[in-house]
């Protein structure tokens, strides 16, 4: 596994265009909005590619029959050498090339429903990700319905960009607070005197956006994800953008959230947790 430099990241972006699957998180590092890393099996002429968000989300595709890369990944995977200093999301394409990790991760590996996010069990643990499809006379009969905007939603602005806590958060997948704003766009609910949730484009490509949500733990079980994620929808549908929605099948909240707001499952694929 090669470090690519970043003046070569124009030799993955042909190749990153072939994958079939949702991978705009990989498209914000390779077109270098944000700070990733890219391995390559060969710098000059590269037939693999693995891509990591400073987020940790992570995708695999290309060649998957060179023995020498291969065992360098398992390095990589079981965190041999502590490259990683946080856990990783690694999803992979084509199919072959899920076949081809459980071959050499073998006993490494179990299923969700054999761990159940036990994270003291330090085995990678195989998930689902969730392609969508969004639905949009689906959403606006549950807006309708559903979303009478009696809370108070504002534009998230720089400062709610740097006050906002939790995972899934606008400065977890920007650099700063002045590129998401000139570049991106959110949404927050104010409950109680305080930012209560937040729903954001996490990356926008093209015609695409992303969303991301995070709620305080405190005004969860409210419907507030509800609220806010339709203030970034009814942007999206108005500016001409596409809502795209990902998530893990075992994220209950988020799968659920999703099929309320108007996204129809389309995709079902593995998904590893690797370890740090």
């Amino acid at each position: 596994m090669k470090l690519l430099d970043k003046s070569n990241y124009d030799k993955v972006i042909k190749p990153l265009s072939k994958v079939a699957v949702n991978h705009l998180f990989a498209r914000s590092v390779v077109e270098k909005k944000v700070n990733g890393s890219i391995y390559v099996d060969n710098t000059e002429t590269p037939g693999i590619f693995y891509i990591v968000h400073p987020y940790g989300m992570s995708l695999l595709f290309g060649n998957s029959d060179n023995a020498d890369f291969n065992r360098q990944l398992i390095d990589y995977f079981l965190n041999t050498f502590k490259i990683r200093n946080k856990h990783e999301w690694l999803q992979a394409y084509p199919k072959e090339w899920n076949k081809k990790i459980s071959a050499l991760l073998g006993d490494n590996i179990v299923k969700f429903k054999d761990n159940q996010g036990n994270s003291e069990n330090r085995k990678i643990e195989e998930n689902t990700r969730v392609n969508f499809r969004f639905n949009k006379e689906k959403y606006l009969d549950f807006r309708n319905k559903n979303i009478n905007k009696n809370y108070r939603i504002i534009r998230t602005d720089k400062e709610l960009f740097e006050d906002m806590n939790g995972t899934v958060v606008p400065k977890s997948f920007w650099n700063n607070a002045e590129q998401f704003t000139g570049d991106g766009i959110g949404f927050s609910l104010i409950y109680d005197n305080q930012v209560a949730s937040t729903a954001f484009s996490a990356f926008i490509h093209d015609h695409q956006l992303e969303l991301g949500i995070e709620t305080i733990s405190s005004c969860r079980g409210k419907g507030f994800a509800e609220y806010t994620c339709s203030a970034l929808i009814d942007y999206c549908i108005d500016n001409g953008f596409e809502p795209v929605w990902s998530c893990r099948f075992e994220n209950t909240g988020s799968f659920v959230l999703a099929g309320k707001l108007g996204f129809e499952p389309t995709i079902y694929l593995p998904y590893y947790r690797l370890n740090n």
